[in-house]
């Protein structure tokens, strides 16, 4: 579904709104519509700096659109020394994904999304490797995971010609002796999370009590003595604003950042953030389009973030299937896609110096993998994608520049040095008046999970009394129950929330 074209501003901006979202993706557009269905009474001011919600993180073409739920996803299953996998983290991403298919189903349900077909897509997720070390690698991990009925439909297979029926350009032109191995689960999913946000924000501003602003930049946010929020907006349409508000929420993706930092809360100090941009192939022949109906990850390079894990991709973008390969990773100082080069030399301050310093020595490894990175040249790359697909031509794939994500760097417990982080963090105040987002993947697909955690930290109180776990319950079935834990549960839930989101007859529609 393509956006529709809307005006900067739906309506003046709310001097005294009880909450502002600062950004327009998928995050705040979540949390808007939780808080709403909890205290309907709630007015609500969002602000987007861009011209359209979800343009930055949230879009189609900026993130890999794989509903992650561990499935294929090597990276939430590492390798311990003795050489079991350890699969916990599988585990816990699956449930928090099957949680956000609980809430969208809810939504369906209600009537706040009207077509889940716009958004979500059966797509099967495959694990592909090469090499006797790596299939072993896999063999592991599928025998780790099939005694977990979250991953029950999981198969394995070492045949090439199994392989090759299940994606068939993995088999084109590779040598019949190579050692391959794949697991796939056809139930996976494709998800478009931009026409997902446009659809949450759509209802949103059809309530009472909500207002968009778009082309407004908040310029800097405060706590004033009262406890209430100042924030400065740059509207383009109505110039410079200022608004107060109880409750703030910067969901800005790698902009929050920036904004966490000017709230100077003590629990935001010590947060730094490392820029990767990223680069797909996107395959330009659509008889080799035709021919890929699977979403198939493969191990990251050493050295490399867990976002670089190289996956040849299935997409389906505005009603139209698309065959990407990477994330290719690259260098640039901003924070956002349509940010500044100065982003990364304004996050420098004196309390988020030394895990900066500390993390660039300990990472040298991925200095050096960004540098290759960035010097590679088409034939390099395509060379890359000849591990998927052997028999791949460099004029049938053009670059294309994704999203920008900005990686965590913390300070160490002991408030020593600092640490890379991969994932997202929620960072609230204590007294819960504020709560930032930082981080990158997996967070799209577990917005959901996220966005309770900002309800546990910031209206800890309400969500307590009985009218509150009344809504969440009604909106997630699984609220405060563990789906590893209750195969019953799990498979209930599941076999509703897919016939709502019409997942199984989606397929044939690839």
């Amino acid at each position: 579904m393509k956006q529709r074209t809307v005006r900067p501003s739906t309506g003046p901006i709310l001097e005294n709104p009880d909450v502002v979202l600062i950004g327009g993706g998928i995050m705040s557009a979540t949390l808007g519509i939780m808080l709403k269905r909890l205290k309907p009474e709630l007015t609500l001011q969002i602000v987007e700096s861009l011209p359209r919600v979800a343009l930055e993180s949230s879009h189609a073409w900026n993130n890999a659109g794989t509903g992650h739920a561990a499935l294929c996803e090597l990276n939430y299953t590492p390798q311990k020394a003795d050489g079991t996998v350890d699969v916990s983290k599988a585990i816990k991403i699956n449930e928090q994904f099957e949680n956000s298919k609980h809430f969208w189903a809810h939504l369906v349900e209600e009537g706040v999304i009207a077509d889940p077909s716009v958004f979500i897509k059966r797509v099967p997720h495959m694990s592909f490797v090469r090499g006797e070390a790596d299939r072993d690698y896999l063999k592991a991990r599928f025998e780790a995971l099939k005694e977990q009925h979250l991953f029950g439909e999981m198969e394995y297979s070492e045949d090439p010609e199994t392989v090759k029926e299940w994606a068939p350009l993995l088999g084109q032109g590779r040598p019949g002796e190579e050692v391959i191995a794949a697991t796939r689960v056809e139930s996976g999913t494709d998800i478009n999370f931009g026409a997902l946000t446009q659809q949450l924000i759509d209802h949103l501003i059809s309530l009472d009590g909500v207002e968009l602003a778009m082309q407004a930049r908040v310029t800097d946010i405060r706590q004033a003595a009262d406890g209430q929020w100042k924030v400065k907006v740059d509207s383009e349409e109505y110039g410079k604003q200022k608004l107060s508000a109880n409750f703030a929420f910067i969901g800005a993706g790698g902009g929050s950042l920036h904004l966490l930092q000017k709230s100077g809360i003590p629990e935001g100090k010590g947060f730094g953030g490392f820029p990767v941009s990223g680069q797909f192939l996107v395959c330009t022949d659509h008889d080799i389009i035709d021919q890929h109906a699977a979403k198939v990850y493969g191990k990251a390079a050493v050295g490399a973030p867990p976002m670089s894990v190289p996956h040849l991709d299935t997409r389906v973008i505005d009603g139209r299937r698309a065959l990407l390969f990477g994330p290719y990773a690259g260098f640039s100082p901003k924070f956002l896609k349509e940010g500044s080069n100065l982003d990364l030399i304004k996050s420098v301050k004196l309390d988020n110096l030394l895990p900066l310093l500390s993390v660039g020595k300990d990472n040298m490894d991925l200095t050096q993998y960004l540098i290759n990175e960035v010097r590679k040249s088409h034939s390099d790359r395509v060379e890359g994608l000849r591990e998927f697909f052997p028999d791949a031509k460099e004029e049938d794939w053009k670059l294309v520049t994704a999203g920008q994500r900005v990686q965590i760097i913390k300070k160490n417990a002991g408030g020593r040095g600092g640490k890379l982080e991969f994932g997202t963090e929620v960072v609230a105040a204590q007294d819960g008046s504020i709560a930032a987002l930082l981080g990158a993947s997996p967070g799209a697909s577990t917005s959901v999970s996220i966005i309770v955690e900002v309800l546990e930290k910031c209206f800890a109180d309400e969500v307590k009394t009985e009218a509150w776990q009344s809504r969440l319950a009604e909106m997630l079935p699984a609220y405060g129950k563990h789906l590893a834990g209750d195969e019953t549960l799990y498979r209930e839930l599941r076999e509703k929330s897919d016939r709502l989101l019409r997942i199984d007859s989606l397929v044939t529609s690839l």
